[in-house]
This record gives structure tokens, sequence and C-alpha cells, in this order.
């Protein structure tokens, strides 16, 4: 693997791994997480593919930005991959990360070969009631009192809980988490609900001629792992749900996630 480029780009902090002539793989973290969240997947795709990890605007090493909708941070996505002259895409999303890749392909289809999404919920009613130091971090009135002065340890608490399995979080992970505000994690949240009130993943997927994979795991504590068959209505559309896994399937399953991602994206396929 060699890594040979860090960059801040139309806002957001890109991460190059892989060879530049490869094919062009683009990871796309979810809310409240950074593009380090890949790092247990990116050693094996880098070995086919030239890596793309983007920090979304006010996530790990990202500015703010004025807007946090889903079509305004794929724009920014695309303006991206649009310097780098990169077309026809593999975009991979983890939860709402999904969204945007999902309405990076609604924008410039030019852009996207195929999508990948990890446990990206289809639609609200979806969402099961989260972890308890979830709901205390993210809901007034103790939200906004604790998160600025979560330790260490509560930031590694409140992530091990969307696990269904041990996770290791290395330090800059937490580092990325511990930059987010509380008031860009609430309206990111805000705007990915809207995302998906307006009109569900598997509608939107299928309206376009891509081919998608769907990663779930089955134990996923955010969302009913049962929704992923909503995506088993989408035309080009294969689901996979992994078994005692929960929301993070890069960090608790990285050997199966590679495999389907370099499966899904291999030439020929």
């Amino acid at each position: 693997m060699s890594k040979y480029d860090i960059e801040h780009s139309h806002g957001m902090h890109v991460v190059h791994d892989g060879p530049r002539q490869a094919p062009p793989l683009l990871l796309i973290h979810g809310s409240g997480a950074s593009g380090g969240f890949w790092s247990p997947v990116v050693p094996a795709l880098a070995g086919h593919h030239n890596v793309i990890r983007v920090d979304l605007p006010g996530c790990g090493q990202s500015p703010p930005a004025p807007s946090y909708d889903v079509p305004a941070q794929a724009g920014q996505v695309a303006a991206l991959l649009d310097d780098l002259g990169l077309r026809h895409v593999a975009a991979v999303g983890h939860s709402s990360g999904g969204y945007v890749a999902t309405a990076l392909a609604e924008q410039r289809p030019d852009l996207v070969g195929s999508l990948a999404l990890i446990s990206s919920g289809p639609r609200p009613d979806a969402l099961l009631r989260q972890p308890f130091i979830l709901r205390v971090l993210l809901a007034p009135p103790l939200g906004p009192l604790l998160w600025s002065r979560r330790s260490d340890a509560m930031i590694r608490r409140g992530i091990s809980a969307m696990a269904a399995r041990p996770v290791d979080l290395p330090d800059d992970v937490v580092a990325d988490v511990r930059g987010i505000t509380y008031r860009v994690m609430r309206t990111v949240l805000r705007r990915n609900t809207a995302y998906i009130a307006e009109r569900s993943v598997p509608e939107r997927l299928a309206a376009l001629e891509v081919p998608v994979l769907v990663i779930f795991g089955a134990a996923d504590p955010r969302w009913e792992p049962s929704s992923a068959h909503q995506y088993d209505a989408v035309p080009n559309a294969r689901v996979e749900l992994l078994p005692g896994v929960g929301h993070l399937p890069m960090l608790e399953a990285p050997e199966t996630t590679s495999k389907l991602l370099l499966s899904f994206t291999a030439p020929g396929r």
C-alpha cells in the first residue's frame, strides 16, 4: 500500500491511498465519524484501488460548512472528484455517508459507476431506540453540557455502543470524534433525517441505473436489521447481512467487509 497524498480540497480533508492509476474507490464516513473509521479496510482496498477518503464538512479534520444538507455535501464531493479528473468512481458510504453517496449519484451520474452502502438506514421508521449513552449525549438538556466535556473513555463507549463486537479505536479516531461540535452533530442528524424522509433510499436508488451493494450488520443497534431487505426492491442491488455484526462492519469485520467490497468492484464481475 502506498499513501501518496493528504490535502484539503473544497472544504474537506482528503487522504489518498494506493496507486493513483488504479480504479478509484471513494470512501464516505457516517455522522459523528471521520475518514479514519475506514482504516482497518484500507490496506486490502488500496492493493487494488486508488482509495480516496474524505472527512465531510465539520467532521474529523475538515472545517465547518455553511450547509449540512445531504445534497450540499454531495456537491462538495462532486467538486473534489472533478478536480481530481475522476469518473465512474465506486462510491462507498457508511451509515449516513451512504446518503451522501446516493445524492452524489443522483446529482452526477457521470461520476459514479457503482454504489456500496454500509449500515445505511433506508427510511426514518427503521431507526431503533438508540443506546442510552448516545441519547444522553445528543439530547437536551444534558447533551449540550456533556458534549464538550466528553472524556476519551466516554467517546469510546459511545462508539462501541454502536457495535456488536469489540472494536479497536485508535487515538487519532477518538480525536477526530472529539473535534465534532454538538451543533454540527445535531444539524447533520436533522439534515440526514430530512433527506430520507423526503424520499427513501431504496426509492432513490431504484431511479438510478447503477449497480448497488448493501452491507448490513444483522445485529445493528441503530437501524432495524431486517430493514436491509427493503433494498431487495432495487434493481441491480445485492444485499449482504453479516451475522453477529453491529453498525460498524468496517471496524467489527474488516476482512469480510473488504472482501465484499473488492468482489463488488472487481472488473468484469
